[in-house]
C-alpha cells in the first residue's frame, strides 16, 4: 500500500479529499503542506498535477479531472446525472417524436463562472458555461439548481422538462426553486415550470404527460384505484396508462404481477394500455395512435350509451 504523503500529521490525500478531490496549491499550503511535500506526492503517483497550481487525487473522478483542467466544475447534464437526475440519453433521440427529446451532446460541459478563465488542455472538447452562481466556481460538480439553468439553455424543452420533474420527485429542488428558475429562464420555458410536479416516478412518465397535454389530452397522474393500487395515468376516467421502464418490469414475476393488476382493473371496468421504454422513446407515433384510438372508442361507447338511454 502506498504511503500517505504527509507533513507532520497532515495528509495531502486527506486534504484533497476534503476539497472533493481537487485543490489549488494555495489551499494545500493553507493546511500546512509545503511545496516539497506536494512535489514528492506527485512523484510517487499519489497526487496528479492537473495544471499549474492545481492538484488532484490519483483516483479522482475523470469528469471532475477534465473540468478542473479546463478551469472549473462539471456542469449541465453531467452534473445532473451525478446528482441522480433522470436524463434522456443522446442516443435516445427519436426523429418522429412531436418534440425532440435529446439531451445535450456528451461533450464535457464546464462551469467557470462569469469571470473565470478557461485553460487549454489536450483533446479539449469542453463546452464552457459562464452563468452567475451563488458562489464562485471551484472544482467538482455544480449544484442542481445551477445545472438546471444550464441544461435549459443546452437541451430541448422536453429534455429539460424530464430533468425538472425528476429533480422535483427526488427532492433535489423544491417548488420554491421553481420561482427562482422562472427568474432565470426565458419566457418560452415558463409553461413547463407551471406544468411540472413531483409525481413522476419514472423519467418516461414526464415526456408522455407533456406530449399528451400538448395535444389537448387531459390525464390524471399517479391515481390510486381501490383493488388495483396506484397507476401512472388515467384518461377519460376509464383508460389506464402504465409506463414500464427498462428495469422495473423485466422478468416473468414482474410480468405476472402486471397481468394480475390489469385483470383486477378490467374487473372494475378499466382498460390498461402499457408502453415500454423503446415505444415511448423510439416509436412515439405508435403510442399516440393507440391512445387516441382508445379515447375515440371510449367516446363512441359513451355516445352510444347516451343514445340508448334517450331512446328509452
Amino acid at each position: 500500500m502506498a504511503r500517505a504523503s504527509t507533513i507532520g500529521q497532515v495528509s495531502i490525500e486527506r486534504v484533497l479529499a476534503g476539497y472533493g478531490g481537487v485543490a489549488r496549491r494555495s489551499q494545500l499550503e493553507a493546511h500546512g503542506i509545503r511545496r516539497a511535500a506536494i512535489a514528492r506526492a506527485v512523484a510517487e503517483g499519489e497526487v496528479i498535477l492537473v495544471r499549474k497550481g492545481v492538484y488532484a487525487l490519483a483516483l479522482v473522478d475523470p469528469e471532475v479531472l477534465t473540468a478542473a483542467r479546463h478551469g472549473g466544475e462539471v456542469a449541465c447534464a453531467g452534473a445532473l446525472r451525478r446528482h441522480g437526475v433522470w436524463i434522456l440519453d443522446d442516443t435516445d433521440t427519436h426523429a418522429d417524436a412531436d418534440v425532440e427529446s435529446a439531451a445535450p451532446s456528451s461533450r464535457p460541459h464546464v462551469w467557470i463562472g462569469p469571470s473565470g478563465r478557461q485553460h487549454a488542455h489536450a483533446a479539449c472538447r469542453c463546452r464552457t458555461h459562464h452563468e452567475t452562481g451563488e458562489r464562485g466556481a471551484g472544482f467538482g460538480f455544480v449544484d442542481v439548481l445551477l445545472a438546471m439553468i444550464q441544461f435549459a439553455c443546452c437541451a430541448s424543452p422536453e429534455a429539460f422538462f424530464v430533468a425538472l420533474e425528476s429533480s422535483l420527485h427526488l427532492g433535489l429542488i423544491g417548488f420554491a426553486s421553481l420561482r427562482r428558475l422562472r427568474g432565470r429562464l426565458p419566457q418560452r420555458l415558463h409553461e413547463l415550470l407551471d406544468l411540472a410536479d413531483d409525481r413522476s416516478e419514472s423519467g418516461l412518465e414526464s415526456p408522455l404527460k407533456l406530449r399528451l397535454r400538448r395535444r389537448g389530452i387531459a390525464l390524471a397522474s399517479q391515481v390510486q384505484i381501490e383493488g388495483v393500487g396506484r397507476v401512472d395515468f388515467v384518461l377519460g376516467g376509464r383508460i389506464i396508462l402504465e409506463v414500464d421502464g427498462r428495469l422495473n418490469h423485466d422478468g416473468a414475476s414482474h410480468r405476472h404481477k402486471d397481468l394480475m393488476r390489469d385483470a383486477r382493473a378490467a374487473a372494475l371496468g378499466y382498460e390498461t394500455l402499457r408502453f415500454d421504454y423503446a415505444m415511448i422513446v423510439h416509436d412515439w407515433p405508435t403510442v399516440l395512435a393507440a391512445i387516441e384510438g382508445r379515447l375515440a372508442a371510449l367516446g363512441a361507447v359513451v355516445q352510444g350509451a347516451s343514445a340508448v338511454a334517450q331512446d328509452r
